[in-house]
């Protein structure tokens, strides 16, 4: 999760990079003569290394029940961006790429996907994908990309540790106010071995902020951008009475020692140990979580109430200088089926790229995984053109800012946002 948010977007390459790739009008694919679907076609895929294990899944069950056969390269999270741009300055970007969900417009505004509109429009699930995704994956009217793979941010809970400190342990927190004086009780109760704390999260990890303190915001009936991208409102309500409510738990000892030092790599290690009360935490990891942990699992409100959730993972979409569209096609269609989506990805607890099988055979058998995919429909994936260099780059103004708002003077928070919102418009 920490290295989903590492590095920011190389777009001066991309722009250097798209001089090479030339007209997609131009290309065979999108002049028809792609080959026929499941012929025995091989098309060739990238994936970061943070989606590997679901896209290796999906490639598999694929090539078994396919004549077409997917050729998957897996790349380190840190070289992705960089291998994009300089396959596309080569002309020699494969037929399919995913990409981390949050960088799809960068990909799309420079021409590095093929339209594929009509070819969605035809599916009669359309309109279950997950809004989110579909939305970072359409540029001036036209739609570029799939969901690929989904991870939401929401709040875990240790029951046991709830018990232990006097709480119900079938009841999470429905507020932050709530999770902050759950957090308190247990600290109160638990944490006098300096063992057990109340709650953790990554305070020197920019990436961390925005995926588990912004859905506090949204659910709150707030944002921290507008639509375009380019203004910054983290320097009002709510996303300061978001801070102040973490910085008030950080003053009172509630988080781990380490919590002020957490650049990411690291944050989501304690939950399963044991030693933290309530959290937020990635809903991919509850899969890994020790079997005999008992986790309750919440939606992460605002202050007051409402539900939200960060929805990241990673968005898929056919190159514009494929020669392979229709195989490619095949593949990514069959991805959101009803076959891959339940027997492949449901089965191993993923998230679900379509909302109208949230409740199928497997996760209706976890009422947690049920709750995790009902919440696709209520989060949000923010938009913004620079959105790397803002807010994942941690030398950005954006990790200046969560730090000195969670612990230090909230006072210089009207400075530091002017220094936002001027990375938003670079």
């Amino acid at each position: 999760m920490a290295k989903r948010f590492s590095a920011a977007l190389a777009a001066g390459l991309l722009v250097t990079a798209l001089a090479a790739c030339g007209s997609t009008e131009e290309t065979p694919a999108a002049s028809g003569s792609a080959p026929a679907p499941d012929t025995g076609t091989t098309v060739t895929m990238w994936t970061r290394a943070a989606t590997q294990a679901q896209s290796q899944r999906l490639v598999d069950a694929y090539n078994a029940s396919h004549k077409n056969q997917v050729k998957l390269t897996v790349i380190p999270i840190d070289n992705y961006q960089p291998r994009i741009a300089a396959a596309a300055g080569a002309g020699q970007l494969p037929d399919i790429f995913a990409a981390d969900v949050i960088f799809v417009p960068n990909y799309t505004s420079q021409g590095l996907y093929l339209d594929i509109t009509d070819r969605i429009a035809q599916l009669p699930f359309k309109d279950s994908l997950a809004a989110s995704h579909m939305k970072l994956g359409t540029y001036e009217g036209k739609m570029y990309t799939l969901p690929h793979t989904l991870d939401l941010s929401v709040w875990f809970w240790n029951k046991d540790l709830y018990e232990k400190a006097g709480l119900d342990p079938e009841k999470g927190p429905t507020t932050l106010k709530e999770f902050a004086e759950q957090a308190t009780t247990v600290q109160e109760k638990l944490g006098k071995d300096g063992k057990v704390h109340g709650t953790f999260f990554g305070g020197n990890c920019g990436g961390c902020y925005v995926f588990t303190f912004w859905p506090s915001v949204w659910a709150a009936g707030g944002q921290v951008m507008d639509e375009l991208g380019t203004k910054s409102l983290v320097n009002q309500s709510p996303m300061t009475d978001v801070f102040a409510i973490y910085k008030d738990m950080y003053d009172r000892g509630l988080s781990g020692p380490t919590t002020k030092e957490e650049q990411g790599a690291t944050w989501t290690g304690f939950f399963p140990k044991g030693e933290i009360g309530v959290m937020p935490m990635p809903s991919t990891t509850l899969g890994g979580m020790p079997a005999d942990m008992n986790i309750g699992v919440a939606p992460i409100a605002g202050p007051d109430g409402g539900e939200s959730t960060f929805v990241g993972g990673d968005s898929v979409g056919i190159s514009a200088t494929t020669k392979n569209a229709d195989a490619a096609w095949d593949f990514l269609t069959w991805t959101v089926s009803d076959e891959a989506q339940v027997e492949v990805m449901a089965k191993n607890k993923d998230v679900l790229a379509r909302t109208d099988l949230s409740n199928n055979k497997y996760s209706a058998a976890d009422p947690r995984v049920v709750l995790i995919n009902s919440l696709v429909a209520k989060g949000q994936t923010p938009y913004a053109p620079r959105f790397g260099q803002t807010f994942n780059d941690p030398q950005g103004p954006w990790l200046r800012f969560a730090r000195e708002a969670v612990f230090g003077d909230p006072a210089k928070l009207a400075e530091l946002n002017v220094a936002v919102e001027k990375s938003l418009v670079q």
